[in-house]
């Protein structure tokens, strides 16, 4: 068995390894030669290509396909995901595309599932859906199965957000901060191979801790565990004018999602159910994050 794993980073390396561990033969594709040296140095084989080429260099044919690059940062189309597509020597068996929970848009912090309508606000959301549709349609044309994650916020190691809480830019009042939702990202990988194993032709799958939070709950237990004092907080409307535009598409899209699918149909379960569980967890040791930064 074969698996490509298209823009593997810190999630995707975690991925192969679970893969390769199964017994498959797995190619990381990324784009400089420092993401390779570090999935090689993780005992990944490593393929370097430019996914924003007119046209891409044929990728190797493989069982499965995860597809984990994002979309350009600008327009309402994802051409990286057709041009990988494109560019594959020959269809894989199943293909994973990882998606957002912004094609949702927002929900009023409503709990839902993956029955609600599809309806971004954000940009990033509408590139994201056309990902999404384009990865459908590709299935369709070449009798294949194609699934779709559907990602909130991801942390874990390395990911924490230090740098924010220690930038000076305030929280919004904790008492009206939206719903967010995250996921580990070790808990992300598992939940691919599950998707990729045992998913339904065609389906979505929202995947999530299933316990959303507010993303100023987020920061502050971030802060309490990383030893730094909490910025301060301001009214909503005082703090989106200094938030970074990721972080407004979050805050303007409250939403609680279900996981229900994931875990009763295909018997997944996070091995970190919490941010009690995961945020200490993210502070060990971790291969993935030495060999990206070199350290291993």
């Amino acid at each position: 068995m074969q698996a490509l794993i298209v823009g593997c980073g810190d999630v995707g390396c975690r991925l192969a390894l679970r893969l390769i561990a199964r017994g498959m033969a797995v190619t990381g594709v990324v784009r400089s030669s420092s993401s390779a040296a570090a999935l090689e140095r993780l005992g990944i084989a490593a393929l370097k290509a430019d996914l924003d080429a007119d046209v891409i260099a044929d990728l190797p044919a493989a069982d499965w396909l995860f597809h984990f690059a994002p979309p350009p940062e600008t327009g309402e189309a994802d051409p990286r995901l057709v041009g990988t597509l494109a560019a594959l020597t020959a269809p894989p068996s199943r293909l994973v595309y990882l998606s957002t929970s912004a094609v949702y848009g927002d929900c009023a912090g409503r709990w839902i599932d993956e029955s609600e309508s599809l309806k971004p606000k954000s940009a990033r959301g509408h590139r994201r859906l056309d990902a999404e549709r384009a990865a459908l349609a590709y299935a369709a044309r070449e009798g294949i199965a194609a699934m779709i994650l559907r990602v909130p916020g991801i942390y874990g190691p390395g990911r924490l957000p230090l740098q924010k809480l220690t930038s000076g830019a305030p929280l919004v009042q904790r008492d009206q901060s939206p719903y967010t939702n995250r996921i580990h990202a070790d808990d992300l990988a598992a939940a691919a191979q599950s998707v990729a194993e045992l998913g339904m032709a065609g389906a979505a799958y929202n995947v999530s801790d299933g316990q959303p939070t507010t993303m100023t709950d987020y920061f502050l237990r971030c802060a309490r565990l990383l030893g730094v004092l909490p910025p301060a907080e301001q009214p909503l409307e005082e703090a989106m004018k200094t938030m970074s535009p990721m972080l407004k598409s979050f805050l303007e899209e409250s939403k609680r999602l279900s996981n229900r699918r994931l875990v009763e149909e295909l018997g997944w379960r996070p091995q970190y159910p919490s941010l009690d569980a995961g945020l200490p967890a993210s502070l060990a040791p971790d291969m993935v994050v030495q060999a990206f930064t070199g350290a291993a």
